[in-house]
């Protein structure tokens, strides 16, 4: 796989659920973690100890404000949007006394996809709100601060499967079986 010109022999894919991958990626190195941040820290750093690839690709389903149900985006910068400590006089999404920024700005973009910035959080969100940030998952910003942390360059590519709203659930179980297909076509248009 080559991005910016650099080839990428030893990548790994990481998924919340089996089911967001399908039968689509047979043949690469590929994780699940499970739901949620922790889930998502946990199980990298797990892979991480045993292995090295040479680039983390965080493929998955999300939600999306502004976005067609089916559109892949490149996710190239993460908030954390359930950190919320300003009644300690934190800014919001900021992690008290860490060195991090409220954006995490690591991601690699891809030539031809959207680009935004995802917002990961420990709950599925049904009433988006916010300009801060236009996708939304459950893993991404996880993802991307071990990375980060890890000196491993990060892909993310997100299936809008909803659009954050009062019907985001019904839509997110509607869409997901064809998530695989496309984050697969998307991938291989990279290769």
């Amino acid at each position: 796989m080559i991005i910016d010109g650099i080839r990428y022999r030893k990548p790994v894919l990481v998924f919340a659920l089996e089911s967001e991958a399908g039968n689509e990626f047979e043949n690469f190195d590929k994780i699940f973690t499970g739901i949620g941040k922790v889930n998502a820290a946990y199980a990298l750093l797990k892979h991480l100890k045993n292995n090295r690839p040479d680039l983390i690709i965080n493929l998955g389903t999300a939600g999306g404000f502004g976005f067609e149900k089916g559109e892949v985006v490149c996710c190239t910068k993460f908030i954390q949007r359930d950190m919320d400590v300003r009644e300690l006089g934190f800014e919001r999404y900021k992690t008290p006394l860490s060195d991090e920024p409220v954006i995490l700005d690591y991601g690699l973009k891809i030539s031809g996809l959207q680009e935004d910035v995802c917002g990961t959080g420990d709950h599925f969100e049904t009433a988006h709100s916010t300009d801060a940030y236009n996708v939304v998952d459950m893993e991404a910003y996880a993802l991307a601060l071990v990375a980060k942390r890890e000196n491993i360059p990060f892909l993310c590519l997100k299936y809008i499967s909803d659009g954050a709203t009062d019907s985001a659930a019904t839509e997110w179980s509607e869409e997901l079986h064809k998530a695989s297909d496309k984050l697969r076509k998307t991938l291989d248009k990279i290769k």
